[in-house]
């Protein structure tokens, strides 16, 4: 197992664990750290059938009292009744303030579970246990938690760090192919915003990632969730302007996710399709030159993460993407890349962006 610990002034230290065949082992795990009271999983249906019962008797084994709430599955979990449902359980089932959540899961379960714990008796610990890639290499670092209302896309959330992570690679074996692409564009994301070293290794490594060789996939994993770590540990909150490199084509992600309907399109697919938009957005601003965006094409083609096609106009998905959170003062913000590991957040008109909005719809007809 590989430990990487993530301080951030202010907060108590937590690692992030990587390796093979961790689950099994959580009980031990959890006892070693001093982990007391009662702790309740919650996961979704389909995670549920495969894991939850590995776990909970690694859990009640060691001898915790364990209670269990499942979601369905897919991001229609991530709403205010599925909160509530939540924070029901957690008082049906007297939980305290020296209570732990688990989240078994993957981003949905991660940021429902994180939101609640943060929110319940004013803040409950939390641990992540990803089980998909996106949330390996991601959302179960960093402490933002969420859950999406009909206007957008996490639009209700907080910042809420875990007591520890949990990766066990092991559990991505089975995962379906389109979520491994959707980790796949988020490790992508990291690779760009990051450094060249990065890309470069993510280029000459991307036919192991797609087999899924262990090695290969624990050495993606560590890089992202070592750059995030960096990132996060300067900019806990995004209010230095450090953490806003994070969102790279999350600007449009989100506005395809909303406009075709959350599930439609996975996470990281939207985010890819929002990373070619960015990217054309800088060339065409003189930030980058074109070798940059045929590179990073060529790279999310690899995964399968292929041009995204919308039956929508321009206008509709302006309309989206002005109530996304990281607009200020009704101005859109981009991050854009000017090299590998070279990016900057730039407010941008509505014009300009609907300028290439069009251009890229445009291009769907051909």
């Amino acid at each position: 197992m590989e430990r990487i610990e993530l301080s951030i002034p202010g907060e108590v230290p937590y690692e992030i664990v990587l390796g093979q065949g961790i689950l099994p082992f959580l009980g031990e795990e959890l006892e070693a750290l001093s982990v007391s009271g009662s702790l309740m999983v919650i996961t979704d249906t389909e995670v549920g059938k495969r894991y939850l019962p590995t776990l909970k008797n690694a859990l009640e084994k060691t001898g915790f009292q364990v209670s269990v709430v499942t979601v369905p599955s897919g991001e229609e979990a991530k709403s205010v009744q599925c909160a509530a449902e939540v924070w029901r359980a957690m008082a049906d089932c007297k939980l305290s303030r020296d209570s732990y959540v688990l989240a078994l899961g993957g981003g949905v379960v991660g940021d429902l579970a994180g939101f609640c714990a943060s929110t319940f008796m004013r803040g409950l610990q939390v641990v992540q246990i990803p089980t998909t890639l996106l949330s390996m290499v991601d959302s179960s670092v960093g402490g933002k938690t969420a859950i999406n209302l009909d206007l957008g896309k996490n639009l209700v959330g907080s910042f809420w760090q875990p007591a520890m992570v949990y990766a066990d690679i092991s559990l991505l074996q089975s995962l379906p192919e389109r979520e491994w692409a959707c980790g796949c564009g988020e490790i992508v994301k990291s690779a760009v915003i990051d450094s060249p070293s990065f890309f470069d290794w993510l280029t000459s490594h991307s036919d192991g990632l797609q087999q899924r060789d262990p090695e290969v996939v624990q050495e993606a994993i560590k890089r992202c969730v070592t750059f995030k770590a960096s990132v996060v540990t300067r900019d806990k909150n995004e209010t230095a302007g450090v953490r806003e490199c994070l969102n790279y084509g999350h600007t449009l992600a989100h506005a395809i996710e909303a406009f075709s309907g959350y599930g439609v399109y996975s996470h990281g697919h939207a985010v890819a399709q929002g990373m070619r938009f960015a990217s054309r957005l800088a060339a065409g601003l003189g930030y980058c030159d074109f070798d940059f965006v045929c590179a990073q094409d060529e790279l999310l083609d690899r995964f399968g993460l292929t041009e995204i096609t919308l039956n929508g106009s321009s206008e509709e998905l302006l309309a989206l993407m002005k109530v996304d959170k990281k607009v200020r003062h009704g101005v859109l913000r981009f991050v854009l890349p000017f090299d590998y590991g070279v990016w900057e957040v730039q407010d941008l008109s509505d014009e300009l962006v609907d300028q290439y909005l069009q251009a890229w719809l445009a291009s769907q007809q051909h």
